[in-house]
């Protein structure tokens, strides 16, 4: 059954279908803003257009010329806007500058006004360069040709003409409600939509006619003779005797509906043919013909109520046949099945009344007519489409009733919601907003929310009421807080998984820290110790700034109790002694990520998690969600395979599909799941959305400026401190100064500054001791600035000076939110465009940052509310309001990185096969996703109703990532077993972080004969550096950085993205200077991400076993590290060293060694500085150095044993090297064959540094015959540039054991049993299977096995001696010694003495 549809009236004036929610495509306001731009384009004045017009009909030499000087203004323009608002705001701004300039000799008044209106306060020499620039391009050309070119082209003209979209629409939101009681006029003109029923519509306009003139009376005479034709065929059809039991009125109706129906005539023919059989074939036919007229005249029917009574008599005479006949076709009516039944029911009994009545019912009828109430009419169809809104449309009912869970509290969900359309996109808003929608933007303003009245079941929990724990923990605080009070007994009392879903700023870090002393508690012995080696304790943070600040809350919180808090991210490295010596972890998703993939060393740490706790879980939805959900699936893995209990702990800000979240966690709604929305935010807040509809880059920096400044002066007029969040930290002085320059404007500097209280004048003082021009201009206005780039003394001056209340205003960047608690009465955001080098573009401000900036507003000691403001363009103001309003459910990223996990997962060996890897994908926040909302990622309805579990599906997703890791050799993937085996390639990538695709390039590009230039182009082209591209603007820096500072050859060139990372990593171990905002981001991102990728194909070198490139990458690392070229001078690794001491010494020529041997005074000497000599001696003898001394010993005719000892020759100091150790890698090479035969990693302490203490390394290496000259023994420092040592092993007086040793004689009288029994103190021997036992020379050597040497033949049972040795022996056995020599004569390797 089709559903009702409304007619255009009913829809326009009725309460209907305003909660409706329709599907349409929301694209009109976005077309004709693209519109618009094009017209701008076209019709405007634009850079482009500029340089096409002075580079065209040019010789090459004024070509040049108006290159460089556009190149000028450019530069010009970048000193007047910034960098941080993109190329095109630069480009805008140029425009405006030559428009201004062009006609101009010099710079008055007028012009100055004009630019500082635009753009705010800026230094005054720019103007002068850029009218000096547009005076030189002017005189380059012709200045008519010019002239008529700006003015044919100008902007500012141009799109001032004709209206611009939006500007007159006037909104309401009023309904005209209908009144069903209300009684109709007794006389006037009547409503003309009066009836849903156009034949007794039709009789209720002739009833009511004055006057028609003669005109009118023949266009309607006209109309009703052709609706005759369908009523003169329709009683000729039935006078012959067919459909008896139809009336002429029903199948006029009927035939009606079909004519105007949109069928072609050819379906209209069978459907015709099929209601009136083959009688009807002639009265079909001339229906046909007559279609369009019959519809036509009946459906454009002139309005009768304009009609006089005059010739209604006459009108009514002529067309007296038709009186008393309803005429059908002046209205359209569609119903429903059910209707049209009820109609035919309806008609049925009012023939039969008819035939009783036998035509006295004429009159009645027209009374009924007149009497008709088309109000209640309406009022009747508006109740059944209400109705019809709760019944099924489909058939089967379905009753969905909303689960009420103890602990959700989420008014959001019940509260009545108004649509409304806001920057061009449909979505429900909560009652009670404010809306103004002005020429300049659009704002939408959601008031504070009520507080949420205390319930009869809740108690403060006072911490007086702890135990002794809670109470050393929680000293200095009363009470916990209300939603503290309410999840303290589930956190503190049982081990449930919790997720917490609270605003920013309600308290979830103290929920955290109940969870962390339920867990203490549970290891806490009668005597009041705490056993700390049982338990890890590990919080997730999502940024490193929030891991420093939790690390040290923590850390205050627990150091009563002797808990350990460590950081542990990339930043804060930790040694497996320090993880061990902790018990609560604070690090990053990344972090703990690649700590828990490595299989070795480290699995004993994620085996003894007690207590996992994952902060901001709504940043599944973004790029960092992978992790996220690899991390939780690892860890519920773990615990069910283990049968170890692992408590999770989800915090996280109010999302709309917290089931789907908690079910992820595996999180017991009933118990586990607390929602508290909004109304528990300590202090309520306000939000208010502001779109700039401007869609020219600069003149929306104005509108932002603007608004920004009136929202400021509104808040400080009323008393409040505003604090100004930016995206850049010299827009930070930008705004400020903007700020300050339109105070001045509008005369209201007095409202922003500070009272002259008593210790005013001494924080003046502190202010004028800084070295910050700028904050010591600003201070005396009432305006501050803070940024990462600011003195940590400056930073603390402006939180005091804020705190205090000496700053109204502090514009300052996201840093302040994060790592510092200091809140003001309104925040306000300027823009939402950020720019992400990971990326390469400017993005959207992340609705993290938003929520963390919108938890600083309002001061829970001093306010009622908070006032957050986010200043945005048009075009995103809905997908902030959406974000913030909690309307879209987060949704997985999982698919694109699960090639990358699968790898992680197989690589770690919890997946070993497609069934397993299927298993695992099912837990994971993506497997929740996909069955809840299957077409987001591209599965259909029925596909889900076929396979319900998806596991098809899921299958599929597997096989397709297992043959991608498997092309890119990762993996080893048999398809027609199902089963995956890891490769060193594969584990490489899983421990380094590396994408599979930029594993594919290694492949196709890495070789060992590669060059340092082939290795930083590899590099380059590694998928993590894709995204960056090259912008037009930045090709001239990167130009001047290629000559620069590049000392290699960069492949590529400008013009390519991987040319421009390599130029970028380059300049960074250059220390080079970089100008361009986005460069700067970009360096940072390629310096953090290169430095992991050249460690990565280090270690793929290695294990291929080339000690040359080995030995090339391992240089490179350092290089990137220590940001020194390989050919610098290695005391350039000392900070305390002057630029001008380490340049002689380059240019002297004095390497290390030489300085080694010369006495202070001579160096000194040497470097014209005599005071200088002790440092440099002292530096000389800090780098790393060691000796190498090596002891050969054949086994066997192929295997040799080196007892290396290696002897530290430097002097440790711990601020150069730690207190831990220096890390070495030391490898065995054949220089003839270019290969590695062993290699390892060690780690020289620092007490055998101190005391001089050698340290002895005993491995074996293979040997070949002819015996080779002689193979080299590397050490290299794992950081230090220049710090390495060569030990020669040479064969030449090298004698080889027999080729063929005769066999050992045996005693066959030796008891066995006791032997074994008696000689071996070892723990586990009784393990030892009893089929390893009778042959005799398992026992021979028992007694003397520590002191004694023994040979063995092959097949004596030496193995099982080697499995007895391996507790008593320090000898290192290497992998290729395993292969070569076979399990059968280990025995005899070990011993070292060759069959007798």
């Amino acid at each position: 059954m089709s559903p009702p549809r409304l007619t255009g009236a009913l829809r326009s004036f009725s309460h209907v279908t305003r909660k409706e929610d329709f599907n349409e495509k929301f694209s009109d306001l976005k077309t004709k803003r693209l519109k618009k731009q094009e017209l701008f384009a076209r019709e405007g004045l634009t850079w482009q257009k500029i340089l096409h017009f002075c580079t065209d009909h040019q010789d090459k030499v004024k070509q040049h010329a108006a290159h460089q000087e556009l190149k000028n203004l450019l530069s010009a323009a970048k000193q007047i806007v910034g960098t941080e608002n993109g190329q095109e705001a630069i480009e805008h701004a140029a425009v405006f500058l030559l428009e201004t300039f062009h006609n101009k000799d010099h710079v008055g008044t007028e012009e100055t006004r004009a630019v500082k209106q635009m753009f705010g306060p800026f230094p005054s020499s720019v103007a002068d360069i850029s009218l000096a620039c547009v005076a030189r391009l002017v005189d380059s050309l012709r200045d008519s040709r010019i002239d008529e070119f700006i003015q044919s082209y100008c902007s500012r003209h141009k799109l001032q003409q004709g209206p611009s979209f939006g500007r007159n629409i006037a909104f309401s939101h009023e309904c005209y409600m209908l009144d069903p009681l209300e009684e109709l006029p007794s006389s006037g003109i009547q409503n003309q939509n009066m009836s849903l029923d156009f034949p007794n519509f039709l009789n209720n306009q002739q009833s009511r006619m004055d006057v028609v003139n003669e005109g009118e009376m023949f266009a309607i005479e006209k109309s009703l003779m052709n609706g005759t034709i369908l009523r003169t065929e329709v009683e000729k059809y039935l006078n012959e005797g067919n459909m008896i039991s139809s009336s002429p009125e029903g199948l006029c109706t009927s035939l009606f509906e079909m004519l105007a129906s949109h069928k072609s005539n050819d379906e209209l023919q069978n459907e015709l043919f099929e209601l009136l059989g083959p009688e009807g074939l002639e009265m079909i036919s001339t229906l046909l013909k007559q279609r369009v007229v019959i519809v036509d005249s009946l459906l454009n029917i002139p309005p009768l109520s304009q009609l006089q009574s005059g010739n209604l008599q006459d009108f009514i005479q002529k067309v007296s046949d038709e009186v008393t006949r309803p005429t059908y076709g002046c209205q359209v009516t569609i119903h429903s099945e059910q209707e049209r039944h009820l109609m035919k029911i309806f008609r049925r009994e009012e023939k039969r009344d008819r035939k009783r009545g036998k035509g006295t019912d004429d009159v009645e009828f027209s009374d009924a007519i007149l009497n008709f109430d088309p109000k209640e009419m309406r009022a009747q169809r508006e109740q059944a489409l209400l109705t019809s809104r709760h019944e099924p449309i489909l058939g089967r009912e379905r009753v969905y009733e909303r689960i009420k869970y103890p602990n959700v509290y989420d008014g959001y969900a019940d509260a009545t919601k108004t649509s409304a359309f806001v920057g061009g996109a449909r979505m429900l808003l909560p009652d009670g907003i404010r809306r103004d929608n002005t020429k300049m933007y659009e704002e939408v303003e959601i008031p504070p929310n009520e507080t949420m009245p205390i319930g009869f079941e809740e108690k403060p929990i006072y911490i007086s009421e702890l135990d002794e724990v809670g109470q050393l923990v929680f000293k200095g605080m009363k009470r916990l807080n209300r939603i503290q009070s309410l999840v303290f007994e589930t956190a503190y009392n049982t081990n449930e998984n919790l997720l917490i879903c609270a605003p920013t700023g309600a308290g979830k870090t103290n929920i955290a820290m109940l969870t962390v002393l339920h867990e203490i508690r549970q290891h806490l012995q009668p005597g009041g110790v705490i056993k700390k080696d049982e338990f890890k304790i590990v919080y997730v943070a999502p940024m490193k700034a929030l891991a420093a600040e939790m690390t040290n809350y923590f850390s205050k919180r627990l150091e009563p109790l002797g808990i350990t808090v460590k950081e542990l991210t990339g930043d804060m490295q930790l040694t497996k002694g320090e993880i061990l010596r902790t018990q609560m972890l604070v690090t990053t998703p990344e972090k703990w990520d690649v700590v828990t993939r490595k299989s070795v060393g480290d699995i004993a740490l994620s085996q003894i998690v007690r207590l996992l706790i994952l902060d901001e879980v709504h940043l599944l939805h973004e790029d960092r969600g992978p992790v996220l959900e690899s991390l939780v699936a690892r860890t519920i893995r773990q615990v069910e395979s283990t049968q170890s209990m692992i408590r999770i702990l989800g915090l996280s800000a109010t999302l709309p599909n917290y089931l789907d979240v908690a079910t992820f966690l595996h999180v017991n709604p009933y118990i586990g799941l607390f929602f508290f929305d909004h109304r528990f935010r300590p202090v309520p807040l306000g939000q208010t959305f502001v779109g700039i509809k401007s869609t020219n880059k600069i003149q929306q920096i104005h509108d932002m400026e603007e608004v920004c400044y009136n929202k400021v002066v509104e808040q400080v007029k009323a008393g409040h401190q505003v604090m100004v969040f930016v995206h850049a930290r010299n827009a930070t002085v930008r705004t400020a100064m903007g700020l300050i320059e339109m105070a001045k404007n509008h005369g209201e500097t007095s409202v922003f500054q500070p009272h002259q209280v008593s210790d005013y004048g001494q924080c003046e003082k502190q202010i004028h001791r800084s070295r910050n021009k700028q904050m010591k201009e600003m201070f005396p206005e009432g305006f501050g600035i803070h940024h990462a780039g600011m003195l940590r003394a400056d930073r603390n001056l402006m939180e005091s000076m804020f705190s205090r209340g000496y700053l109204k205003v502090l514009v300052c960047t996201a840093t302040l939110a994060w790592g510092v608690n200091l809140p003001a009465h309104a925040v306000i955001i300027k823009g939402t465009q950020i720019y992400d080098a990971k990326r390469g573009t400017l993005v959207d401000l992340g609705i993290l940052d938003v929520m963390q900036i919108f938890g600083r507003a309002g001061r829970p000691q001093f306010d009622k509310n908070g006032e957050g403001t986010i200043i945005t363009t048009h075009d995103k103001l809905s997908h902030y309001l959406t974000l913030l309003t909690q309307q879209n459910p987060i949704e997985s990223q999982f698919l694109d990185s699960l090639a990358d996990n699968l790898n992680a997962e197989i690589a770690l060996g919890t997946v070993t096969n497609v069934d397993e890897a299927v298993k695992w994908l099912s837990y994971t926040y993506l497997y929740v996703r996909m069955r809840a909302n299957p077409l987001a990622y591209g599965i259909n309805y029925r596909a889900l109703q076929m396979d319900p579990s998806l596991e098809l599906y899921r299958k599929e997703l597997v096989v397709d990532s297992g043959r991608k890791l498997d092309k890119a050799r990762m993996i080893r993937f048999e398809e027609r077993t199902g089963y995956f085996a890891s490769t060193d390639l594969g584990r490489t990538s899983s421990h380094f972080y590396i994408k599979y695709n930029t594993i594919e390039t290694f492949n196709e590009h890495f070789n060992s004969q590669r060059t340092e230039a082939d290795i930083l182009s590899i590099v380059s082209k590694a998928e993590e550096f894709e995204q960056l591209k090259v912008r037009d603007e930045e090709m001239e820096e990167l130009e001047q950085m290629l000559c620069n500072y590049c000392e290699l050859p960069a492949a590529g060139g400008v013009e390519n993205g991987y040319g421009k990372v390599n130029i970028l990593l380059q300049t960074y171990i250059s220390r080079g200077d970089v100008d361009s905002f986005s460069l700067i981001s970009d360096l940072s991102y390629v310096a953090q991400n290169a430095a992991r990728i050249v460690r990565a194909l280090f270690e793929i070198a290695l294990r291929k076993r080339w000690p040359a490139m080995t030995y090339r990458l391992l240089t490179l690392c350092k290089v990137i590290d220590k940001r020194l070229w390989g050919f610098a001078h290695p005391l350039r690794q000392f900070s305390n060293l002057s630029h001008i001491v380490l340049t002689r010494l380059e240019e002297k020529k004095l390497t290390v060694d030489r300085l080694k041997d010369m006495r202070k005074d001579e160096i000194g000497h040497m470097l014209h500085h005599v005071n200088i000599g002790l440092t440099v001696k002292q530096c000389v003898h800090q780098i790393p150095s060691i000796t190498m001394e090596a002891n050969v010993q054949p086994i066997t005719r192929t295997v040799l044993r080196v007892r290396l000892i290696v002897t530290p020759d430097f002097r440790w100091n711990d601020q150069v090297h730690g207190s831990v150790g220096e890390p070495w890698w030391l490898w065995v090479e054949d220089p003839i064959n270019d290969h590695i035969y062993h290699s390892e990693y060690f780690l020289l302490q620092k007490k055998q540094v101190v005391i001089g203490e050698p340290q002895h390394i005993v491995f074996t290496i293979p040997i070949f015959e002819p015996l080779p000259s002689q193979y080299y023994i590397k050490g290299v420092s794992d950081r230090w540039l220049g710090a390495e040592a060569i030990c020669i092993i040479n064969f030449q007086n090298l004698i080889l054991p027999e080729r063929h040793p005769p066999h050992t004689e045996l005693n066959a009288t030796i008891d066995r049993t006791p032997a074994i029994m008696a000689a071996t103190p070892m723990h586990g021997l009784e393990m030892l299977p009893h089929s390893t036992w009778p042959p005799n020379i398992n026992e021979l050597p028992l007694m003397e096995c520590r002191h004694i040497q023994h040979g063995h033949h092959v097949g004596t049972g030496g193995a099982s001696v080697a499995w007895m040795l391996s507790d008593c022996t320090s000898v290192t056995w290497g992998l290729m010694y395993k292969r070569v020599v076979g399990p059968a004569a280990v025995a005899s390797d070990i011993f070292g003495i060759p069959g007798v």
